[in-house]
């Protein structure tokens, strides 16, 4: 069985969407004119029309407005690369629902919605300051 994992999520314009993720970092590239290929590090999350998606998984999209679906969780290397990470996803217009902020001391992250409202975050984690157990 290959390792391989591929996300797809549901947007409703694959263009800005795909400019979106472009903007704030992120490889996206449109394949067609009905999906886009978003690559972040090993992993590859393609982009299909809402139509498209709920063609293919014989079901309704999660309505992101009313309930989280999932959250995509991202390591960063840095604090100072979460605070500029959140600052390019504020200007390309997603909307940030947490903060950058530290967490049981050893954490430092933040919180972001896309432009469908998909959920993500960006974590640094400082295991020298991890417990010792």
């Amino acid at each position: 069985m290959s390792q391989e994992i591929w996300i797809n999520l549901p947007v409703k314009d694959v263009e800005r969407s795909t400019t979106f993720f472009n903007e704030i970092g992120f490889h996206a590239e449109s394949v067609g004119n009905e999906r886009a290929k978003l690559a972040i590090g090993q992993t590859t999350i393609l982009l299909f029309p809402d139509a498209t998606f709920e063609k293919f998984t014989g079901s309704k999209k999660a309505d992101t407005s009313q309930s989280a679906e999932v959250i995509f969780s991202i390591g960063a290397e840095s604090r100072e690369e979460v605070d500029a990470f959140i600052q390019k996803v504020e200007l390309a217009g997603g909307s940030i629902f947490s903060k950058p902020s530290e967490n049981d001391s050893w954490m430092y992250g933040a919180a972001f919605a896309d432009l469908d409202g998909h959920r993500w975050n960006l974590l640094y984690m400082d295991e020298s300051k991890l417990p010792k157990r």
